[in-house]
């Protein structure tokens, strides 16, 4: 029962907070906090209880929810899925923490948001129908439209909001017409039924579109990023980590589950388009980075050029690239979302993301320096780090692939070392611009503990992987040996 624990708790979370009073802040903030504490607890107890040993589902649960449409609800964690889950529940921890006292209006609503939001996002990792998937994974947009469109930071929120929800809207809507034409043929979209179901080539193709589309903007892949900059830009500090830290994974883990296992032979055709998205995400938004002057921009420009490499190395359909897409997946959850609350530190002290503004702020907080300093190095896969091990892994896969990608793709960690060192160099040294600022003050004990929670993972990740990669090997290689019998 942990797993079904694990993915209603926040609903209980959602229901406690609706019978506490707006105006009791302090019980509304210290609930959320412990429902979803618990909520992670319970997912690292599952984490204990997983097989590495077994290759199929576990914690498996169904009931019939709709008998006459032969429609279950069903759940189950692999290798694949475990630790998205895990990542989900601690970053909804992070996100209450961060704002604990930023968020001064609608706190028990901005609260409720973030649990139901951390609902969805469980039920999309761990659900195994096609149909209920597509559900859960629009749910997450009605949430997260509300965290960026009400409790945004700038004037521009609206518009972010409205384009975020109308992108990934209307990248879904063929989605749902290719489960439909699934259903109809097959019967059912139970997902395990679904693996044994043969298509026929033109349609493996319509459909893989179909899934594509929608998955694309999740990514997001240029073209389909246009939305990404703006809601970063925008939201508040708690959104901006949860969007960056999940909500990117969404496109990746759908991709892997449901686009290259469903439709193996429309994966192989399409295999050179990714690549050449994947390559022009790449080497396109590191150099449009340089060329940023909103600190949050810049991060998010960074981001999209990481998921390029994680598409790469996905859709290069051997262990090593999805181990290490994966991977990199969980670390850029990680280290994308501390860069996220170092900069958004800096904008509830200063009130501007602005980069012009900044400079010297290694001589006022240097605590705060020596952090920033670390996440920047884990941004560009310093060695020891997490990114490090998952990018190895993208690297090897791509050069038994193709060294023509290998090489244009390592233009990516040049640039992203470029924008990287750059932005740190900006901020941290110099001289202080005493004619915009003349009081500082370095991280609180809270911002310390956070960001301390995060930077242990990463190292221990980087200096360890065996312990996660271990973890879906079997998964991945069951995955792999399908694919192998396609191609033959």
């Amino acid at each position: 029962m942990i797993l079904i624990l694990t993915s209603i708790m926040p609903l209980f979370g959602v229901l406690t907070l609706s019978l506490i009073p707006n105006v009791n802040t302090f019980l509304c903030r210290n609930v959320a906090l412990i429902f979803s504490c618990f909520t992670f607890v319970l997912s690292l107890l599952m984490w204990l209880s997983f097989d590495s040993s077994f290759d199929s589902f576990q914690f498996f649960y169904t009931i019939n929810w709709l008998p006459l449409f032969n429609l279950y609800y069903t759940i189950g964690v692999d290798g694949i899925s475990l630790f998205f889950i895990i990542l989900t529940a601690f970053l909804t921890s992070i996100c209450i923490l961060i704002s604990w006292s930023s968020v001064t209006y609608y706190l028990k609503e901005y609260l409720v948001c973030f649990l139901l939001l951390e609902f969805f996002l469980i039920q999309v990792f761990c659900v195994l129908d096609l149909f209920l998937f597509y559900i859960f994974f629009e749910s997450v947009l009605m949430p997260m439209f509300l965290i960026v469109g009400v409790w945004g930071s700038r004037e521009r929120k609206i518009r972010a909001a409205y384009q975020f929800f109308l992108y990934t809207l209307l990248g879904s809507i063929l989605m749902l017409l290719g489960i439909l034409i699934i259903y109809f043929q097959v019967g059912t979209t139970d997902l395990q039924i679904l693996w044994h179901s043969e298509f026929s080539g033109k349609k493996q193709v319509i459909l893989w579109l179909t899934f594509f589309l929608s998955f694309a903007v999740k990514v997001p892949m240029i073209p389909f990023h246009i939305w990404l900059p703006e809601a970063h830009a925008e939201a508040p500090t708690g959104g901006s980590v949860i969007l960056a830290g999940i909500l990117l994974k969404l496109g990746g883990y759908g991709f892997l589950r449901f686009s290259i296992t469903l439709f193996p032979t429309a994966t192989i055709f399409f295999t050179p388009f990714i690549f050449i998205l994947s390559l022009i995400a790449v080497v396109y938004a590191s150099l449009t980075t340089l060329r940023q002057v909103d600190l949050k921009k810049i991060i998010a420009y960074s981001s999209i050029s990481h998921m390029g490499f994680v598409t790469m190395g996905m859709f290069t359909l051997n262990l090593q690239g999805i181990e290490g897409s994966i991977l990199l997946m969980i670390s850029h959850g990680l280290v994308s979302s501390a860069l996220f609350l170092c900069v958004g530190i800096l904008y509830d002290r200063y009130h501007t993301r602005t980069i012009k503004y900044y400079s010297g702020l290694v001589q006022v907080m240097p605590i705060f320096t020596t952090l920033f300093l670390f996440f920047t190095f884990s941004n560009i896969a310093f060695p020891g780090t997490s990114s490090f091990v998952g990018e190895l892994l993208i690297f090897l896969s791509l050069f038994q692939s193709s060294t023509f990608l290998t090489f244009f793709s390592g233009l990516g960690i040049i640039l992203s070392a470029a924008y990287s060192i750059w932005l740190f160099n900006r901020v941290v040294f110099g001289s202080l611009k005493l004619e915009y600022f003349n009081v500082f003050q370095d991280v609180s004990r809270r911002e310390f503990f956070i960001l301390g929670s995060i930077a242990l993972p990463v190292l221990w990740i980087g200096v360890y992987p065996e312990v996660i990669l271990n973890e879906f090997h079997i998964s991945v290689f069951n995955l792999i040996e399908q694919l192998n019998y396609v191609k033959k």
